[in-house]
């Protein structure tokens, strides 16, 4: 009797199993998610970051499931690919990530409401459209202090992408920290009015170089100014060159002093998981803005991970001293770890665009002792004095 009973318990366990599995019954459903990249994933710069990330995110989420991104992606047609990864792909999340996709993913969000998109590097958001951004003003800061301590010409070079609001806010940021530690040194710009275009970038690096200036810092998607840098150094005239988003010291071991590195994995973590849990719905994005900065760790100062300052480059750091309103007399290179330590802080203990800040005609844009809104940041349309630069209409 015993024997029929565990053969019968047995068979219905079974039968059990198999509807469950058939109907899905007890399954936790994958979340799908896409993501469109406007670079090639070996760009070694913003989209080489992104994937990193996705990479990251494939091991630890084993809840979702992770569609192969779009590459390459024009603006013009990213439509194109949002209805594709929504109608074919059936993606439950999309991830938008360059700042001349906002319009179509805000309309992607119109036109498919039940989607969840979020943007990177917009301000436009609605119900089912959130924005995301790393920023990295505060790094170009650092950088900034260490280009203008090191450069012998005092003219620094800047290779920059579109005359954005992103770009234009870390610019000035860079030319604060260079001004903050050598008053007497210019930042010279050079735009290329592309995000990846190495050919372009070399020729604005080499132009830069050729007007004397010995220290590059850039935005643009390759480590072609990186590589500029290390070449003229091999020669004999020493470059020094700063890294962006993605690790580039291997590319300029002896010009490379440091950099901007981006976090990408801990927001798309935080965000995926918030989805998950219900936090995020398509009913409830329209406040939803990441600005993550050094203090939530979505950013780092270096040219490679863990590595702030190039060691090759430390002991000239220390060895320049300026004189801090606070610190007193002080070498840059421990100037640069307390400002850094000041802006991992929560709160912040200082940032960079606290008044008083003049732009170039000496109009007060920041006034004394206040510290720039996120709005004014996001928004910026001016350079500070020690610019040379106009920006384009």
């Amino acid at each position: 009797m015993k024997g029929k009973f565990l053969v019968v318990l047995s068979l219905v366990l079974l039968v059990s199993l198999v509807l469950n599995t058939a109907y899905g019954v007890g399954a936790e459903k994958k979340l799908r998610v896409a993501f469109i990249y406007v670079g090639p994933v070996g760009d070694y710069g913003w989209s080489h970051a992104h994937e990193l990330a996705r990479q990251y995110l494939i091991k630890k989420l084993p809840w979702a499931e992770f569609l192969p991104p779009a590459e390459a992606v024009p603006e013009s047609d990213v439509a194109r690919f949002i209805d594709r990864f929504v109608r074919e792909e059936k993606a439950d999340v999309i991830f938008t990530t360059s700042f001349g996709y906002m319009d179509a993913t805000i309309e992607a969000g119109k036109k498919y409401p039940d989607k969840i998109f979020f943007h990177c590097s917009g301000y436009m958001r609605s119900k089912n459209v959130g924005t995301y951004f790393a920023e990295l003003y505060q790094v170009y800061y650092l950088n900034g202090l260490i280009a203008g301590a090191l450069t012998k010409t005092n003219k620094v070079g800047y290779v920059a992408a579109h005359p954005i609001p992103e770009v234009i806010r870390h610019i000035n940021a860079f030319a604060l920290g260079v001004q903050e530690v050598n008053p007497k040194a210019t930042v010279d710009v050079r735009w290329l009015f592309s995000w990846y275009d190495p050919s372009k970038a070399r020729m604005a690096a080499e132009s830069l170089i050729a007007d004397g200036c010995d220290a590059l810092a850039f935005t643009e998607d390759s480590p072609t100014v990186v590589t500029v840098g290390e070449e003229y150094t091999k020669k004999g005239k020493q470059i020094y060159t700063f890294g962006h988003y993605s690790p580039m010291q291997k590319y300029g071991p002896n010009s490379c002093v440091s950099g901007q590195l981006v976090h990408w994995e801990v927001i798309y973590k935080d965000i995926l998981e918030k989805i998950r849990r219900g936090v995020y719905t398509n009913t409830n994005l329209e406040n939803v803005d990441y600005w993550w900065l050094l203090k939530e760790k979505a950013v780092e100062l270096g040219g490679e991970f863990g590595v702030p300052i190039n060691p090759k480059f430390v002991s000239a750091l220390k060895e320049k001293k300026v004189v801090d309103p606070v610190f007193g007399k002080i070498s840059v290179y421990d100037l640069i770890m307390k400002r850094l330590s000041q802006m991992k802080a929560n709160p912040e203990k200082f940032d960079p665009f606290t008044g008083p800040i003049k732009d170039q005609t000496g109009k007060v844009r920041i006034e004394a002792g206040r510290r720039a809104t996120h709005d004014e940041l996001w928004n910026i349309d001016w350079f500070v004095p020690n610019v040379i630069a106009k920006i384009p209409k």
